[in-house]
């Protein structure tokens, strides 16, 4: 029986009636001459990540080491490659059928290697969330190149979900309100002491000083973040008023706070961490002070906590997402009085799209700034992620809570005052 060419097997394995066409290192190709996006399988060694890692991993393994290209719609070409309906377990059916069958290339029938830049947990020291691994999977991913992510996140420098006031806003306009819904929510006012943990590139932490008239704190495991955000607040003369500090949130000796804030940090805590990461930032607000935890979700609480796969091995080792209710109830059990909370998702997409096109328009510098393996992850990991927001396979929940000292008396309007 003839061998099915590699396209073939790849385009039965995309679903019903596919937009994409699939070309192959023999010439075959399979799809509608209208097709978007082109899928080019460059090498056997593109199918032997396929059957050695029956998952999107596998296809990300293929991806990134350039053995399997996509020309033409990156967004449309990954929209249909992560269909709803294409499970492992069906993925896995069609290899091991044609294995079975040998109806594939032979060449292809060989373990590869992955891709440099992969990394995953057998790579990382130490025990998971420990302070020395943290440090490590942080550096990681956010110790690549400043200038890199200037390109994808813009002026702003902001790696977390904006909040677009209209469908039209720019994503610098939806990142600066994003921090300013963060300071209304936690009542800023000037004189008032904020920290904000996992502070990034101290976005936060120079708009609550600049426009609100705080002292602010930031801390990060980042170093090169740290350098990057005390530059630019000297540069915006800020330095009697704002700090970003290259330490563990663990570590950070100064209490009372009026209030904290932390955005995107909560994904790198883990389950079994989070209620002495809440009572950390409990211990260090003064009574009725705030605390506003922004991060991204799990749509439920019956799904797998722990990042697999691709995510994982490539974009945030150790990383752990919960459900909304899950963070909500370590919050309360800790002492805290959830006030607020509102769920993001489709901001989050509208942040990954702008991310999305800045890559594209600088993809050239990119890869000249992190080599062509990690500005692939990042195409991948960014698209895939846009998608998974879209769809609802994940979420981004602000929570709001008070220290509620003695007497119930939490310091907060009757109703929110912050607005939209």
């Amino acid at each position: 029986m003839a061998r099915r060419s590699t396209a073939e097997l790849l385009y039965s394995m995309l679903g019903q009636d596919p937009v994409l066409r699939v070309r192959d290192y023999d010439g075959k190709v399979f799809g509608p001459a209208e097709a978007k996006s082109d899928i080019v399988i460059r090498s056997p060694k593109a199918l032997s990540y396929l059957i050695t890692a029956p998952s999107t991993l596998g296809l990300a393994r293929a991806y990134v080491s350039g053995e399997l290209e996509i020309v033409g719609d990156t967004y449309e070409a990954f929209s249909q490659m992560w269909q709803d309906d294409m499970a492992d377990v069906e993925f896995d059916s069609v290899l091991e059928s044609l294995w079975k069958l040998r109806h594939i290339d032979r060449r292809a029938l060989r373990w590869v290697k992955p891709p440099e830049s992969e990394i995953g947990p057998r790579g990382l020291v130490g025990l998971r969330h420990s302070k020395r691994r943290d440090a490590e999977v942080i550096a990681h991913h956010y110790d690549v190149s400043n200038a890199f992510y200037e390109l994808i996140l813009g002026d702003s420098m902001t790696y977390t979900c904006a909040v677009y006031p209209t469908f039209e806003a720019s994503l610098e306009e939806a990142q600066e309100n994003k921090y300013d819904l963060v300071c209304r929510k936690l009542g800023l006012q000037p004189g008032m002491r904020l920290l904000d943990v996992g502070c990034g590139w101290g976005g936060m932490v120079r708009h609550a000083a600049k426009h609100y008239g705080v002292q602010a704190i930031g801390v990060t495991l980042s170093r090169q973040q740290a350098e990057w955000a005390s530059k630019r607040i000297a540069d915006d003369g800020l330095n009697d008023v704002a700090e970003v500090r290259h330490m563990d949130y663990r570590d950070v000796p100064e209490s009372g706070f009026d209030a904290v804030s932390s955005i995107g940090l909560t994904e790198h805590i883990g389950y079994k961490a989070l209620p002495s990461y809440f009572t950390s930032l409990y211990n260090k607000l003064r009574p009725q002070g705030r605390l506003l935890n922004h991060c991204i979700t799990r749509p439920t609480t019956t799904e797998e906590i722990k990042s697999v796969g691709f995510i994982d091995r490539y974009v945030f080792p150790d990383g752990e997402l919960e459900a909304v209710g899950v963070i909500a109830g370590v919050m309360q059990d800790v002492g805290f009085e959830v006030r607020h909370e509102e769920n993001l998702r489709e901001h989050y997409a509208m942040t990954l799209a702008g991310w999305c096109e800045n890559l594209e328009a600088h993809w050239e510098a990119c890869v000249a700034e992190v080599g062509i393996e990690r500005a692939r992850v990042w195409r991948l990991y960014m698209n895939g992620s846009r998608l998974g927001f879209e769809r609802r396979g994940l979420e981004l929940h602000q929570v709001l809570a008070v220290k509620v000292p003695p007497g119930g008396n939490a310091g907060v309007p009757l109703r929110p005052d912050w607005g939209v």
